[in-house]
């Protein structure tokens, strides 16, 4: 499964409603698979909720360190691939970090992203949070 942003601060902000199902899953995972761009956006959406950032930090080299997590640094070639898809999709509101994420997937041929962003569900993949309606 691909670890996207909205997913890892979902399993580190235990106030989030989703973070017990996002825990769930992400331990569950036989394989994780993430990207430079994901680690990049973490930290600065970690810092707008008010989550302290030693243990967000701790976070994510425990991701860099963790056998089972592969962390792909994206270089221009990927990062090119996803500009091209950005460009192929004029009609929508993908950011470069989702576009990288969906040419990440094809590549390593995953379906499935721990994440709570409905574009991944626009470009075909399985959102694993989805928002709940009460």
């Amino acid at each position: 499964m691909l670890l996207d942003t909205s997913g890892l601060v979902c399993c580190c902000d235990q106030s989030e409603n989703r973070h017990a199902e996002a825990t769930r899953l992400f331990r569950s995972a036989r394989w994780r698979l993430t990207h430079s761009c994901v680690l990049a956006e973490f930290l600065p959406v970690c810092r707008a909720r008010g989550l302290h950032v030693d243990m967000a930090l701790e976070f994510l080299q425990s991701l860099i360190d963790d056998p089972l997590t592969e962390v792909v640094w994206v270089d221009q070639v990927l990062m090119e691939s996803a500009i091209q898809l950005l460009r192929a999709r004029p009609d929508k509101t993908y950011s470069l970090c989702d576009a990288v994420s969906f040419v990440l997937m094809r590549l390593r041929g995953t379906t499935e992203a721990l994440t709570t962003d409905r574009h991944f569900e626009q470009e075909g993949f399985v959102r694993l949070l989805k928002r709940r309606v009460f």
